[in-house]
């Protein structure tokens, strides 16, 4: 069996699995609450497996092993990024936001604000956020079929993309939270089992002598000794004062971004109690960290064992590395058809990842848009629960079609980078507006408004007149390694990441919104203090 073959069976029989857990969970999805939160029936240990399964997503397993096979040290900064990010979401946000709120973000800003145009701007950020994350997942589900059956067609790639956004829709649309949140646990299992297994057979080649392993990945990248330092990617000489801003900038908004992510900020309300929500983002922390040890062994070994040009001539931006990887180590130790097994495995994983991520990820973003848009701020209140999530139906619908048609746009760029910039436009916009909520007594609906307009109009607008978008220059290929073709230049931001720039903005818009206006609701600040430390009243009563 080719592992083409290999790789579509397994594949289907992810797909075939999940969609039987889908349609199992649909029987139970009886009201606003089931759909929303899972009726707040996890324990924490499966909200933190599914918070796991949330958060490593493509741009995890293929962006990060990709980066650090390519650039070498600097490639394991995301990983790190993204790990001390959860302290800051653990210490700050997670335990407030499950007892002050219900179902979305905005019901915690809305509690002591006027809701609308709170509601409004959170609903907004929300689907913003969520389409830059949603792009970097359909990217790698198109480099992975392009790897998996030699496709250079661009047209077959866009086939892909398309048949995700469509599965993405039916989990969301069928199974609401508790079938999203099963399908995050076992791809969570099935993806800390991949990447175990590889990194198992990669020290056993080396002895379990992770110095053999990073002198050859040194040898083979061509870079040698350099390879193993800071600097190649980030900071660099030719970059000067630009590079480094960069590289404190993409820091900033790893470090910030994860506390203000909607597809996160949601999964604290499947839980029934303050303690589970706190216990489950500790389970997350575990299963987290475990993993980006591990993409250290797999970015490291592609590129000791593949080597860092092919996996470059393969995909220009690293994102088939890790798949690579699986391919030769199973050559190497069980002759070719060890190699075409590995190769399918790990590659059903990685759609397995996509799919579970870009489900929560739509389910956030059509929440927002039916519990925030359609029910506060279009009905002011009067939409009962079932016209709620018929409209979070049809919203999955218009967000997943969004997401497929940038998707198929933006291919060329690596999906940890393009997670990047969705933290630092949440880091800028929603982060601000959560802390404030929580902790600032003064803090008020004009405040709160001009946190995430501002935070987010910066950080979107910085991005596209950055060099993300045009003007990087062209591939080996003679493609455009920016968004827009290559010549098309109107990039004058000269970093790739806004987050140094958009995140105290938006920090600094929230407060000057709130000093400019009158409004000052000390009674109501008092009311959620107590609710957001005790839980009293959360459950009982959409905020207003």
């Amino acid at each position: 069996m080719s592992n083409h073959t290999l790789a579509i069976v397994l594949f289907l029989l992810f797909v075939g699995f999940t969609l039987f857990l889908t349609i199992r969970a649909s029987r139970q999805t009886k009201d606003a609450a089931d759909f929303y939160a899972g009726g707040r029936s996890f324990s924490a240990a499966q909200n933190g497996m599914a918070i796991g399964g949330d958060y490593m997503s493509a741009a995890s397993f293929l962006g990060i092993a990709g980066i650090i096979a390519l650039s070498g040290y600097d490639g394991f900064l995301y990983s790190i990024g993204f790990l001390v990010a959860w302290l800051v979401a653990l210490l700050l946000v997670a335990e407030l936001m499950r007892n002050s709120g219900k179902y979305t973000m905005a019901d915690v800003l809305a509690f002591r604000m006027r809701p609308l145009p709170v509601r409004t701007a959170a609903g907004v950020s929300t689907i913003v956020v969520s389409i830059f994350y949603l792009l970097a997942q359909m990217v790698g589900a198109g480099a992975l079929v392009a790897l998996l059956f030699g496709l250079t067609s661009e047209a077959a790639k866009a086939l892909t993309i398309v048949g995700v956004g469509i599965l993405m829709i039916v989990y969301v649309v069928v199974g609401g939270m508790k079938g999203t949140t099963w399908v995050q646990i076992v791809k969570a299992v099935l993806l800390m089992g991949g990447a175990t297994l590889i990194t198992l057979l990669v020290l056993g080649k080396y002895g379990f002598n992770v110095s053999n392993l990073l002198g050859d990945a040194a040898e083979q990248s061509g870079k040698g000794q350099a390879f193993l330092e800071p600097g190649l990617k980030y900071g660099t000489e030719a970059q000067g004062l630009a590079g480094k801003l960069d590289l404190i900038s993409l820091g900033l908004a790893l470090v910030l971004g994860t506390a203000g992510l909607p597809h996160i900020l949601i999964r604290f309300y499947t839980v029934p109690t303050a303690r589970d929500a706190r216990k489950s983002v500790l389970w997350g922390i575990g299963i987290i960290g475990v993993f980006y040890l591990l993409t250290l062994i797999l970015g490291f070994g592609a590129a000791a064992l593949v080597g860092s040009k092919t996996i470059a001539e393969s995909n220009a931006a690293g994102n088939t590395a890790a798949p690579l990887l699986a391919e030769k180590i199973g050559d190497l130790l069980f002759g070719g058809v060890g190699g075409t097994i590995l190769l399918a495995f790990i590659a059903a994983v990685a759609f397995a990842t996509i799919l579970a991520v870009v489900a929560g990820l739509t389910l956030a973003s059509s929440s927002s848009v039916a519990h925030d848009l359609y029910a506060h701020v279009i009905k002011k209140g009067t939409a009962t629960e079932k016209d709620e999530v018929r409209v979070a139906k049809i919203s999955a619908f218009v967000i997943g079609a969004v997401a497929i048609v940038l998707g198929i746009f933006a291919q060329r760029l690596n999906v940890a980078f393009l997670v990047a910039l969705a933290f630092a436009v949440a880091a800028s916009g929603n982060l601000p507006a959560i802390l404030y909520s929580l902790f600032w007594k003064r803090f008020n609906t004009a405040g709160a408004v001009a946190a995430i307009y501002g935070g987010l109009g910066s950080a979107v607008f910085l991005v596209i007149f950055s060099p993300v978008v045009s003007g990087k220059g062209v591939a080996p290929d003679g493609k455009s390694l920016s968004l827009l073709p290559a010549d098309i230049d109107i990039s004058w931001f000269p970093l790739e990441n806004p987050g140094l720039v958009s995140i105290p903005l938006g920090f600094l818009f929230g407060y000057l919104g709130t000093i400019l206006s009158k409004e000052h609701r000390a009674a109501k600040y008092a009311e959620m203090e107590v609710r957001s430390l005790t839980g009293l009243g959360a459950e009982k009563a959409t905020p207003h």
